[in-house]
């Protein structure tokens, strides 16, 4: 996977697929997660028409950590890679815990991005009117309250590099261990034989190098994420499926509240691991093209 060095001396690791003369569009990637996640396949996107560039995050894949960042810092590195690239202008997709992280590229690269889309996002911890906890699995509402509580800090890392060290040599493992907290929706996605592949080589690839990305995901989405969503005025679409146990459709409700130009679609029946199923309809509205996207024949 190609790689290039950022200013402070970090490698970032991406891919890139699709049609090479394509509209632009950044992916960032679930939690865990990397470059080498679910995606449509490069058959697929060219005939969408779409120049796809998904990267690893700090400390996930071949990504050195940078320790200490926040949501907001993945800008910096969205620009770093544009410029790698030559992209000028390009649209921004982020799904689950890559959803803050788009957000982010369009409130603080308003001359780059020309259009934001976050599937099953979360909104920020702490956020007035939200009930954050409600309706989000029980494991998830223990690992998010350890990582914003600093003196659960030693734990929480403990116990991610616990998981990570099995999922390296079982990925199977993860899925097995949120099986319990998914829907029927989720279980019949993660079911797809073509879906649950690039799921576990992603869980692998992810936490190839340990658990550090992991971590730093937690931390970050925990605490403050570094940019107003008043600052976001590019058009953004927001999609979430209504059964979602894992970031809880209450989120993406509350992020359309404070978006100024923001669409958002609440579907019924659906859940998290959806988001792998509408992936390519949310990137042909982000590359502005009025027609119909091919369908998508593996997520």
């Amino acid at each position: 996977m190609p790689e290039f060095v950022t200013l402070d001396g970090r490698r970032l690791e991406y891919a890139v697929s699709g049609r090479p003369d394509g509209r632009p569009v950044v992916l960032h990637h679930g939690m865990p997660g990397s470059a080498s996640g679910p995606k449509p396949r490069p058959a697929v996107l060219y005939r969408a028409g779409i120049r796809l560039i998904c990267y690893s995050r700090p400390g996930y894949g071949g990504s050195t950590r940078d320790p200490g960042r926040s949501v907001a810092d993945a800008a910096e590195d969205v620009r770093a890679l544009a410029d790698e690239l030559g992209l000028d202008r390009f649209a921004v997709l982020g799904r689950s815990g890559g959803g803050p992280h788009a957000l982010a590229c369009a409130a603080l690269l308003p001359d780059r991005v020309t259009r934001a889309a976050a599937l099953v996002s979360f909104a920020p911890q702490g956020a007035i009117g939200l009930d954050w906890y409600r309706d989000m699995a029980a494991s998830n509402q223990r690992a998010y309250a350890e990582a914003s509580d600093r003196r659960e800090g030693d734990l929480i890392e403990d116990r991610l590099r616990h998981r990570t060290d099995r999922m390296y040599h079982d990925p199977a493992f993860l899925l097995a261990e949120l099986e319990p907290d998914m829907p029927g929706a989720d279980r019949r996605v993660v079911a797809d034989p073509g879906i649950k592949r690039q799921l576990l080589e992603t869980y692998a690839d992810a936490v190839r190098g340990g658990a550090d990305g992991w971590i730093d995901d937690l931390t970050a989405l925990s605490g403050d994420w570094g940019f107003a969503f008043g600052g976001i005025e590019v058009p953004v679409r927001l999609w979430h499926g209504a059964e979602d146990r894992f970031a809880p459709a209450s989120h993406t409700r509350w992020l359309a509240e404070h978006i100024s130009d923001a669409t958002v679609e609440i579907e019924p029946g659906r859940a998290h691991f959806d988001a792998l199923t509408v992936m390519l309809d949310l990137m042909w509205w982000a590359v502005d093209v009025e027609a119909d996207a091919p369908e998508l024949d593996a997520a």
